[in-house]
């Protein structure tokens, strides 16, 4: 029996170990699909968007559309326009339809035969003279036009106005795009800087490196380790430096330019700086294009019409008037007798100003006081700008010329750093000469850095001076 029963619980045993094993891999199949949508949906691979590629010239257009006192220019040259519009709308004739109604109390009159008070009639005459009847009807279109020189002179006016304010706006908008270089090259050398540390910070982790290497084969002393470490901390702190400041200056230029400042962008900066042009082309631009020299004539200008406009207030001004319509006792085109109630009056007014207790003279006064003021400043613009193009071009010339000095440079400190390293390698050198190899040539790119930013900078200052940007 006991045999028999081994020999039948042997296939059983098998036939229940295959059960176990199918029903485990239900389980892990149905944990692992199960699984799967959960795992996808905690974890979702979160796309980045790419970097944004801004030029220059693209960081100008996005500024236009965030800075406010940019705006504010905007918004000031359409307003002028719009004043242009109105004084020319002054003169010329308007045309209004006026509807009236005039109750006025009627004229009592004694009947004929009455003895007693009380015993009147109601006349139909108003009591009021200046009335015309007890119920006045006015329907009538006017056209008026008053002709002067006030109103002539004020379309000048306002034309001048409208030409300072462009030109206002044109200053604006080469303040901002002067805003935008500046931060745009700023960033851009931030990078660059950020550049040089790494550089600078690797090739001092490089040193200590060496002199702990060439400590432990004891061809040096502990001392040159300690001033390599020195110098490495020295590094990574710059390093930081640079790139909290790469950091701050895009956020800068990110503020003008997205409405999130934190929108990942890169800059386009040509690798070949244009070069400075001819004198006589900037000298020809200078007198087609300048915004400050602009507003200046316009200011003149317009000084100029408002004390034509202060003296015409001495001339007399010519009134005409046209009104067709009723002016009758019934709202109707006739009226109770058959008469036709319409028909037209016209009327010219000439005002002659006589005595206004030296109002207008002190007007005149005011007005030519403003006019020297503005050829003051006039002139003071005019000798600004030509200082201005001296200094700028003169500073974009030597500012150029310098950018091959300070590549050489960079190119001399590099091989310095070169041959020192070998020669400390060699036991040649002492460790202070190649820590000064190596400041040297981080002094050399920072300087080749500045340079740029300055020739880029007084180019862009030539530019704007010239309104070629």
């Amino acid at each position: 029996m006991p045999l028999l029963h081994a020999r039948l619980s042997l296939p059983r045993q098998r036939r229940c170990k295959r059960l176990l094993h199918l029903i485990c891999l239900a389980i892990l199949a149905s944990t692992g699909f199960a699984q799967q949508p959960a795992s996808t949906v905690a974890t979702p691979q979160a796309t980045q968007p790419s970097p944004v590629a801004i030029s220059l010239d693209e960081a100008i257009a996005r500024a236009r559309s965030n800075e406010p006192t940019f705006a504010a220019a905007v918004a000031q040259a359409k307003i002028a326009k719009l004043d242009q519009s109105i004084a020319h709308a002054a003169l010329l004739p308007n045309v209004d339809y006026n509807n009236q109604y005039v109750y006025t109390e009627p004229l009592h009159t004694p009947t004929a035969g009455s003895v007693g008070a009380g015993s009147s009639a109601i006349s139909s005459a108003p009591r009021f003279i200046a009335n015309n009847a007890v119920h006045e009807y006015i329907s009538q279109g006017q056209v008026n036009e008053i002709i002067g020189a006030q109103r002539i002179n004020a379309l000048g006016r306002a034309s001048a106005s409208l030409a300072v304010a462009t030109a206002e706006l044109e200053v604006a908008q080469r303040g901002l795009v002067a805003s935008v270089a500046g931060l745009f090259y700023a960033a851009s050398t931030s990078d660059r800087r950020t550049r040089v540390a790494e550089r600078a910070a690797n090739e001092a982790a490089s040193l200590t490196q060496l002199t702990q290497q060439r400590e432990a084969a004891r061809e040096v002393a502990h001392a040159d380790v300690v001033k390599a470490q020195l110098q490495q901390q020295q590094r990574d702190r710059n390093l930081t430096d640079a790139l909290l400041q790469a950091e701050r200056s895009r956020l800068d230029l990110a503020v003008l330019l997205f409405p999130d400042p934190h929108t990942p962008y890169t800059l386009v900066v040509p690798e070949t700086p244009p070069s400075v042009p001819t004198r006589a082309d900037v000298e020809a631009a200078l007198a087609r294009h300048n915004p400050e020299l602009a507003s200046a004539l316009a200011s003149s200008h317009l000084a100029d019409l408002n004390v034509f406009a202060a003296r015409a207030a001495y001339l007399p001004d010519l009134a005409l008037n046209y009104t067709y319509g009723i002016d009758a006792a019934q709202f109707a085109a006739k009226g109770t007798d058959g008469s036709r109630n319409l028909g037209y009056s016209a009327s010219v007014t000439l005002d002659i100003p006589v005595w206004d207790w030296f109002a207008t003279h002190d007007r005149v006064r005011q007005s030519e006081i403003n006019r020297e003021t503005a050829r003051t400043a006039l002139t003071n613009t005019q000798r600004k700008l030509i200082a201005a193009l001296d200094e700028d071009y003169s500073e974009a010339v030597v500012a150029h010329d310098q950018l091959d000095s300070l590549n050489l440079s960079v190119a001399t400190a590099a091989e310095s750093l070169r041959l020192m390293r070998l020669s400390y390698s060699a036991g040649e050198t002492p460790i202070l000469e190649v820590v000064d190899a190596e400041n040297s040539l981080t002094a050399a790119e920072l300087a080749r850095e500045d340079g740029i930013v300055r020739y880029q900078t007084a180019l862009a200052n030539l530019q704007l001076l010239t309104g070629t940007i």
